[in-house]
């Protein structure tokens, strides 16, 4: 990899993992409606004026029956469950949790599309499922009710990431990955639209939630998936993929330097556990082409 995509690689990792940093800032103010709303209609607009000062917007006819399902499945659903457990969860238990998404891709994918569940794919499986009852029973966390439904919520996020992955692979033949972005994004803020009046929140965001809010959704979304793309065109898949191992460690340590979060031995423990068990699956993984993962 080239020093260049080095830096794009690592700018990404950064730009992802820090998405669960800006989230757990602005969700208490916004709520996880509003801010989900508000994140994927900047991103989307902003990734438009992109295409149209370029003048090549993406043709939305052929496929935009695909781009209302991935907008609900990938783009509305995990992160508004997403931010609704970040109301209780540390950011770096969040982001470490977003990683069992590979998981979570290889178990819809033996349903779905009869992938067998090799002994590598099985061991990974394992490894992960460790790591998730290390992170939760031996972390800082208190396992109160909230907890728990938030570490559920998370995970079934990432079911979603799975699901959504899958369903890219197999019914989203031909699309240009710049069309998947940008239409997906936009049909993510219209699912959501109608939930907008009943989630309005009683005050006035203040300027930090407002920056959080413009980070997330121009840098972490808009700007994050434009490196991306350019990792997939110019490094490959797999190397664009390493991202999966970088943005959770770098959402660990922006909670750790920002909101003082406690990292654990139990947490640290667990967290490499999965990022472990990501790193078996990896390389009899194949990534589904334009593939989407927002966090």
């Amino acid at each position: 990899m080239s020093v260049k995509n080095l830096g794009a690689l690592l700018l990404l990792s950064a730009l992802w993992g820090g998405s669960f940093l800006f989230m757990r800032i602005a969700v208490p103010a916004l709520g996880p409606v509003l801010l989900i709303e508000l994140r994927f209609l900047l991103a989307g607009l902003a990734l438009l004026g992109y295409a149209l000062l370029r003048r090549r917007v993406p043709p939305l006819r052929s496929h935009w029956r695909q781009y209302v399902v991935i907008g609900l499945v990938n783009c509305a659903i995990p992160p508004l469950l997403i931010s609704f457990a970040e109301l209780h969860l540390p950011a770096s238990l969040a982001a470490t949790l977003n990683a069992t998404t590979a998981l979570f891709t290889s178990l819809v994918a033996a349903v779905w599309m009869g992938e067998a569940l090799t002994l590598r794919k099985t061991a990974a499986l394992l490894i992960g499922f460790a790591g998730v009852v290390t992170l939760v029973g031996l972390g800082p966390l208190s396992l109160t009710a909230e907890a728990l439904w938030s570490i559920g919520a998370s995970l079934l996020a990432s079911a979603f990431y799975g699901v959504a992955a899958v369903y890219t692979k197999v019914k989203v033949q031909g699309a240009q990955p710049e069309g998947l972005a940008l239409y997906s994004q936009l049909f993510s803020a219209l699912w959501l639209l109608p939930l907008v009046p009943f989630t309005l929140p009683a005050a006035l965001p203040s300027m930090t939630v407002i920056i959080s809010l413009l980070m997330l959704a121009l840098l972490s979304t808009s700007l994050g998936f434009r490196l991306y793309f350019h990792l997939i065109v110019d490094a490959g898949p797999a190397k664009a993929t390493m991202v999966t191992y970088l943005a959770p460690a770098f959402g660990m340590l922006w909670g750790a330097l920002f909101l003082h979060e406690t990292l654990s031995v139990g947490f640290l423990l667990g967290s490499l556990l999965i990022l472990g068990s990501v790193a078996v699956l990896s390389p009899q993984r194949r990534t589904p082409s334009g593939r989407i993962h927002l966090t």
